[in-house]
């Protein structure tokens, strides 16, 4: 039963959600990388919208960099026959989408390389010792296994920042990762375990994708990540919410886990967190403390689908509020307003309590005083 609906599909926040921002990247190359990396793999990231038009291979050039200075003969030939290097951006080594079963010779002076959608079994040691000064590689899409991948093969890359090993066969966390790297792509392998030191240093990590591993056992490898904002362990088989969230993180994604209970006051050591997602778990009442989710700074929070048999208390800050699926069989007012009358009030805008044990008379005669910013409430 649909009480209010004002302009749904406007107020979502869907775009808050949005897991890169351009606000990240501040030089002008880089925003031309991101654009033709985000295209190159748009089958598997949805966090930032594509562009429409068709280009060319390589990223559009503006006017101001349209006449670089002449790149020396020598150098301009210096690529593998099997990949290529655009002569206006002599830093940038394509060898995607050509199924290659080994990974070519990466030149000095390249800084970006991409090798994704191809047929790589294996990374040997040293594979990338000739260009340290490798800011971006893309190794997605391929058929890497953990026994085939050096140990050491990213040690040496001090300016090693995006890493990109989705999609592949790993079995287990790559290892000595340069404290330069600022995000780490792991979703869609075979993981079943991230040891409390696999990430120890990476003080400028801000995002870790995880998602769609077979991830039973986290420890407390998110400590130390004083820079991390983001933490994607959607779709794995976690049994209990990470230890020792950082103080820094915003995002944390655990849906589709089997989470069954959260601690006390867990999420008061992440001050600046803002969404939470936690659908399709095994989550409680029981396993629920009542001020669990009374945090001020969350804005959007995602239970759906869980064993819920009541609406925990959540703070007047929240806006989004997602139940539905669960076994809630009470409208309670309380869990949204403590006190209820002009002056105090929630600022919730979706609730969303469908698919539940709730009667269509369940809504108090008070909510409307209480959500009276809410522009969607379903029964």
């Amino acid at each position: 039963m649909r009480f209010c609906r004002m302009h749904w599909a406007s107020i979502l926040i869907a775009a808050g959600l949005c897991v890169v921002s351009f606000g990240q990247y501040e030089e002008d190359e880089d925003m031309y990388w991101l654009h033709h990396y985000l295209r190159s793999q748009s089958s598997y990231y949805n966090y930032l919208p594509f562009y429409e038009e068709e280009g060319p291979p390589y990223p559009y050039i503006p006017a101001e960099f349209s006449n670089p200075e002449p790149i020396p003969e020598s150098v301009s030939r210096e690529c593998p026959q099997e990949c290529e290097c655009p002569p206006n951006f002599s830093t940038a080594l394509y060898c995607d989408s050509r199924s290659l079963r080994y990974l070519p010779f990466v030149p000095s002076r390249m800084k970006y390389a991409y090798f994704q959608n191809n047929q790589i079994t294996a990374v040997q040691e040293g594979a990338f010792d000739n260009a340290t000064t490798l800011e971006w590689i893309a190794l997605h899409g391929n058929q890497i296994t953990s026994e085939k991948m050096g140990k050491r093969i990213f040690a040496k890359l001090k300016h090693l920042e995006r890493l990109y090993l989705d999609n592949n066969n790993l079995t287990k966390m790559p290892s000595f990762l340069p404290r330069s790297l600022r995000e780490l792509h792991l979703s869609y392998n075979q993981i079943t375990r991230i040891p409390a030191n696999a990430l120890e240093g990476l003080e400028n990590l801000t995002a870790l994708y995880l998602s769609h591993n077979e991830i039973h056992d986290i420890a407390a490898s998110l400590k130390g990540l004083k820079s991390l904002i983001l933490v994607d362990l959607s779709y794995n088989h976690l049994r209990k919410v990470p230890d020792g969230l950082p103080s820094s993180l915003e995002q944390l994604y655990l849906e589709h886990n089997y989470i069954h209970s959260i601690p006390d006051e867990y999420f008061k050591v992440a001050p600046k967190l803002l969404y939470i997602r936690l659908s399709h778990n095994s989550l409680t009442s029981d396993g629920l403390s009542s001020n669990t989710f009374n945090t001020s700074s969350i804005l959007e929070l995602d239970l759906s689908y869980n064993k819920l048999q009541k609406i925990p208390r959540v703070s007047t800050h929240l806006e989004n509020l997602y139940l539905q699926g669960n076994q809630i069989n009470e409208f309670s007012i309380n869990s949204f307003c403590t006190v209820v009358d002009v002056m105090n009030f929630s600022r919730l805008q979706v609730l969303r309590l469908e698919g539940n044990e709730l009667q269509r008379n369940a809504v108090p005669p008070d909510a409307p005083l209480c959500l009276r910013h809410a522009n969607v409430i379903e029964i």
